[in-house]
């Protein structure tokens, strides 16, 4: 299954699962001071970024290439949801004929296919950055106990991704969110988009995995990116 699509089919249930996401937010946001009046949001999904600005604009502009998330945003006379696929480099010239004065990505860029080329798409808008990507340390403990790779890149690699296009500063954030049984974990992971499709153990590894695994949390990693 596409991303996308996993994204789409569980959109009317995401607002329910996104508790780590709508943190990431919060944090992203409060290291804005220049309340830009033109915003640009990428992998906007359902419009926790939309949502969560406490300050007056001019426009807001949305984009995401899950159209069930698109459908739960926020939309009025100067907030718009559009369809685009930010690893589509036509996408980045069609939103270059606007004029923007701040892009924010929160949660979403992690599943860009070529973050390199998404970041010279983003270099051609001429504008301030401030980026939120979960990194590879996010679930650590799981993939460790289900003998997994991490499916994300490194705080490191991301960092050195951006860094060759923009002036930045980073941190690098870590969150736990408990849970009470591991059901629940794993119906969270199903839930919240976190898993990006990836289903590559079978259902007698999956309950193995249950079985075994250690804690009562899972491992979020975050890398919060802001230009200089």
């Amino acid at each position: 299954m596409k991303i996308s699509s996993e994204f789409s089919k569980y959109a009317q249930e995401y607002n329910s699962y996104k508790i780590i996401q709508e943190k990431v937010v919060k944090k992203l946001l409060s290291r804005i001071s220049t309340r830009p009046q033109n915003i640009l949001d990428l992998g906007c999904g359902s419009g926790a970024v939309c949502s969560s600005i406490d300050w007056e604009y001019q426009s807001f502009t949305g984009v995401d290439f899950a159209q069930g998330m698109l459908e739960l945003h926020p939309r009025s006379k100067n907030i718009e949801a559009l369809y685009g696929d930010f690893n589509d480099t036509a996408m980045f010239k069609n939103l270059s004929k606007n004029k923007y004065n701040h892009l924010i990505s929160s949660s979403a860029l992690q599943w860009a296919k070529n973050l390199e080329e998404v970041m010279l798409g983003i270099k051609k808008l001429n504008v301030p950055i401030s980026l939120a990507i979960f990194t590879s340390g996010t679930f650590l403990t799981l993939n460790i106990t289900a003998g997994l790779s991490p499916i994300l890149r490194s705080s490191l690699e991301t960092q050195e991704l951006v860094e060759k296009h923009f002036d930045i500063e980073c941190e690098l954030v870590h969150y736990k969110l408990e849970f009470t049984s591991t059901r629940e974990m794993f119906r969270y992971i199903k839930k919240s988009g976190v898993s990006a499709s990836r289903n590559v153990l079978s259902y007698r590894e999956t309950k193995k995995l249950m079985r075994e695994y250690p804690l009562n949390y899972l491992e979020f990693e975050v890398i919060f990116i802001h230009s200089l």
